[in-house]
């Protein structure tokens, strides 16, 4: 049980600027923190998912989903959408795998980087607006509970592409109890919180951020931590979006 909670303290700090108190092993320790990550993507779903409840209550639900964004990139440093926009301008910006590497390092956001943010955070602000207050509770705690998880198959499955960089720190992979174990678990919460429904969206998700870690893949020759940033969102904007559709 004590090293469960290390693994979700270890998952939260990374995912997070929550104040938790440090870490005694250091950053490493995310790569056998697996189970801890859609535990951490529960727990930001609940608090962007109360931020909702009380914007909803309060105005409309289209300026209430933005104030709920607005309270994920808080809550997470933008983390997911920094490394979406570092891999949409390395990859759309060359063909070369050598230049689109060199592009992700560059800190400077490109026209391809502001297009996709534009994209990303559109889309989960007009799905999310389309909800009434509980639905989109839930879709918030599948979201984040799921697009966590979604980053596992590439640690398992996968290798990182470059020599060293934030993606290093879980480049040593996860075994596959751990991945199964955190399937499982977002599953079911997906499961709890939408029933059928919830379960279709959340296996959208994974099939879709698994086709984007194949093309990482034919691309890169493996995944970055750009791409793990990439793939989250693109699990947590198909959730919205895909429950969107089933409930309205």
């Amino acid at each position: 049980m004590n090293e469960t909670l290390q693994d979700c303290l270890t998952a939260l700090r990374f995912f997070t600027r929550l104040p938790l108190p440090a870490g005694g092993e250091g950053d490493r320790t995310l790569a056998r923190a697996a189970i801890g990550f859609p535990v951490a993507g529960l727990v930001i779903g609940t608090l962007v998912a109360l931020v909702w409840a009380v914007a909803d209550g309060l105005l409309p639900a289209l300026p209430a989903a933005g104030i709920a964004i607005a309270a994920g990139l808080l809550v997470t440093g933008a983390l997911h959408e920094d490394g979406l926009s570092d891999c949409a301008d390395g990859l759309g910006g060359s063909s070369s795998r050598e230049r689109a590497l060199e592009i992700m390092r560059d800190s400077r956001i490109g026209a391809f980087g502001a297009a996709a943010l534009i994209v990303t955070i559109g889309l989960r602000w007009a799905a999310l607006g389309e909800f009434g207050l509980l639905q989109g509770v839930w879709a918030l705690l599948i979201a984040h509970t799921v697009s966590r998880a979604a980053i596992l198959p590439a640690l398992a499955f996968s290798s990182y592409a470059r020599k060293e960089g934030l993606g290093s720190t879980v480049s040593d992979g996860i075994s596959g109890a751990q991945l199964a174990l955190a399937l499982a678990i977002s599953l079911l919460l997906s499961i709890l919180f939408g029933g059928f429904d919830g379960l279709i969206a959340a296996l959208l998700a994974l099939a879709a951020a698994f086709a984007f870690l194949k093309y990482l893949e034919a691309r890169l020759g493996g995944y970055t931590g750009d791409g793990l940033g990439a793939i989250q969102q693109i699990a947590e904007i198909t959730v919205i979006v895909a429950l969107c559709a089933l409930w309205n």
